[in-house]
């Protein structure tokens, strides 16, 4: 065994989420219905993990929040299911809140072709990493995330030293518990510690559920804050499909009281932007002064009618 084998065989030997969880040690040995009471009990701890993380999900928000209202993006780098989980994220962003496609952006380590089918050994080298902020131009102004369940995956490390060394803000996501991170430098660290998987060394499961959950969080609040909500409803989704279409009508006439018919007349003259219809009808003005009151109001549609 070479010194490298070693040292890698014992960082993994010492992570949680590669230790034998005594509550599935004798899963092959269930029936059907017991093996999935066996990861339902599992995954119900998996909530409870990201909660005791909301004080450090909060300052990584905040942190995004400010990043965007700047003028810098949010960027996500993992490998594997960690990677796939941020390129599904930030690929949800531009038809859910109307984001810049590239606001909100996800990379995996071996390329696109690795969101379909592993490319084993693309995540072992730092400098995949490093190469990949490079690529993707980030700058002092972007928040840059790495997403590694095991914590120590070198691409991820690579791409967090590397936006460190450009000046961005960074952040990680990993579930293993805080006090062993180890990784100098990262303004934020999110570790909701979920404990050993049901099958042992899958980080597909416990870690994988809660890494979706604060990826969630970050962007969904982060949208929030910068206005794209009206009370809990999404306002400025692009229509893109035949489902959009029909969710952008139903939104207008939930909120404002209008009729099927009104709403296609009002959607129509403000060319399909739900938060333009929404302040012409609600403060009684024309396309041109609803868009002035939403520049002044940062996009806020409550702010824009109070105009």
């Amino acid at each position: 065994m070479s010194s490298e084998q070693r040292r890698i065989f014992e960082e993994i030997s010492k992570l949680s989420t590669e230790q034998k969880n005594p509550n599935s040690v004798n899963i092959d040995k269930q029936s059907t219905e017991a093996i999935l009471h066996i990861i339902n009990n599992e995954d119900k701890n998996v909530p409870l993990a990201v909660e005791a993380e909301i004080p450090y999900i909060t300052q990584a928000v905040d942190k995004v929040v400010e990043a965007i209202k700047n003028g810098g993006r949010l960027l996500y780098f993992g490998a594997g299911t960690s990677g796939r989980l941020g390129v599904v994220d930030a690929s949800e962003c531009p038809p859910t809140f109307g984001a810049p496609y590239g606001l909100i952006d996800g990379f995996i380590a071996g390329g696109k072709e690795a969101m379909f089918r592993a490319q084993e050994g693309a995540e072992d080298y730092e400098e995949n990493g490093a190469n990949d902020v490079v690529a993707s131009n980030v700058t002092d102004k972007d928040v840059v995330c790495g997403i590694a369940a095991s914590r120590r995956t070198p691409y991820v490390i690579g791409a967090i030293k590397k936006a460190k060394e450009i000046g961005a803000t960074t952040l990680y996501v990993t579930a293993t518990p805080r006090e062993t991170f180890n990784i100098d430098e990262v303004d934020v660290a999110i570790c909701p510690h979920v404990g050993p998987e049901v099958v042992m060394g899958s980080t597909r499961m416990k870690s994988g559920t809660a890494q979706k959950l604060v990826l969630n969080m970050i962007t969904t609040t982060a949208f929030v804050r910068l206005g794209k909500t009206y009370e809990n409803m999404m306002i400025d989704l692009q229509q893109t499909n035949k489902k959009l279409i029909e969710r952008s009508k139903r939104i207008v006439m939930m909120i404002t009281g209008v009729d099927y018919e009104e709403a296609v007349s009002y959607l129509e003259q403000s060319k399909g932007h739900v938060k333009t219809a929404l302040v012409m009808i609600l403060a009684k003005c024309n396309y041109e002064d609803a868009q002035v009151r939403l520049v002044k109001a940062d996009g806020f549609v409550r702010k824009a009618i109070e105009l």
